[in-house]
């Protein structure tokens, strides 16, 4: 990474490291991070609650199995069907049939299908394992998710990926990988600032404040912040699918409204219910 003339930054960064004939990407290394400090983080919350820590190996594997089908299906659905009902088979498998076999890794995962698939699994996992009342599980998981999603989009910022619209500022980036002579907006880094702020602002809530003591509130603040901060950077973020064009809103605003609308009623819940 060097910096032009006109002070904004080329970005030429790989997306791989290779080590002898092996080759691992950044973004799988910041997502398996991300899994790692979530794993961290909710112990300390469990050794803090008094939970019991077996049922920690398992919240990982729900956790992991939610996230990533229901990201894989989220692009699918929302961002590709075009492609994808015509090519079925790459859906859940990590190859491309045609024209000719070929491994290709999963490329496209969509984070509103991340939190819907999430919030299956965790819901599944509660009523499984810890019993508690489901709004107790979402209220605390919600703290390192945040964070993972920080590094999520610093895993998209390796890959060149999940870009920003051209701009003249002195802090765009010049995507060299992309074959562009232009900056854009650094949308992930953008959003990963915010992400990191919103998971400080969770913590305080958490261990600072009665607030956390309202079923749904931290959870509420949650989709409040993440997705309207979602919202308003897909202002500044090129659309993902051609589609979008001939929208008023890209599919990413419209996909973070209902989410937002919820947080709102939660909160609302939260207060309402707050001695039940």
């Amino acid at each position: 990474m060097t910096m032009s003339y006109f002070l904004q930054i080329i970005w030429d960064v790989k997306e791989k490291i290779s080590i002898g004939p092996i080759a691992i990407r950044y973004y799988s290394i910041l997502f398996l991070i991300a899994f790692w400090l979530g794993y961290i983080i909710m112990r300390k919350i469990y050794k803090r609650e008094n939970i019991n820590l077996a049922y920690l190996d398992s919240l990982l594997i729900y956790c992991v199995v939610g996230t990533m089908l229901g990201a894989r299906l989220g692009h699918v659905f929302f961002y590709d069907w075009a492609y994808y009902q015509n090519h079925l088979a790459e859906i859940l498998l990590p190859f491309e049939f045609d024209p000719k076999i070929r491994f290709t890794g999963f490329q496209g995962l969509a984070s509103h299908g991340a939190a819907i698939g999430l919030i299956i699994s965790l819901i599944i996992y509660n009523r499984k394992k810890i019993k508690k009342y489901s709004l107790w599980i979402f209220d605390r998981i919600v703290i390192p998710i945040s964070l993972g999603g920080a590094l999520v989009r610093i895993g998209n910022l390796m890959n060149s990926e999940i870009v920003g619209n051209p701009t003249d500022q002195p802090w765009g980036f010049v995507f060299k990988r992309l074959n562009e002579d232009f900056a854009r907006h650094p949308s992930q880094i953008y959003e990963s600032l915010s992400y990191i702020i919103v998971f400080i602002i969770l913590s305080y809530i958490y261990l600072k404040t009665n607030a956390s003591k309202r079923k749904g509130f931290i959870f509420g603040v949650f989709l409040i912040l993440l997705w309207s901060i979602r919202f308003l950077i897909e202002f500044v973020k090129e659309n993902q699918s051609k589609f979008e064009e001939q929208m008023s809103l890209n599919m990413g605003q419209y996909l973070s409204i209902p989410f937002i609308i919820i947080g709102i009623y939660f909160i609302f819940m939260s207060y309402k219910t707050k001695d039940k």
